[in-house]
């Protein structure tokens, strides 16, 4: 049991957070528009758990503009996504 326990990652227990690295990993990267919309939280919100993710070393971002629009995509970093495929799989194993 306590093998199990040293998988999960605090950061990832908050469902948005969950949601977002979900999202990230079934993506190559989505921008912030459309995590928005597909979690539907509001734009401080998502802000606020997407910077705790990237401060964790999860997610990194790039900014650039379209057509003169700025435009900001978020994508799972190598060491994310070992880590939530980690957690994910100790959350599996508690269940089971």
């Amino acid at each position: 049991m306590k093998d199990l326990l040293k998988d999960l990652v605090k950061a990832f227990e908050n469902k948005t957070r969950l949601g977002i690295m979900s999202a990230l990993m079934v993506n190559d990267y989505l921008d912030f528009s459309s995590l928005k919309e597909l979690l539907d939280v509001t734009d401080g919100n998502l802000a606020s758990h997407l910077k705790l993710l990237e401060k964790g070393g999860f997610v990194t971002v790039r900014k650039e503009f379209l057509d003169r629009k700025p435009n900001t995509k978020y994508f799972a970093t190598e060491i994310g996504k070992e880590t939530f495929i980690r957690h994910i799989r100790a959350i599996e194993k508690l269940i089971q």
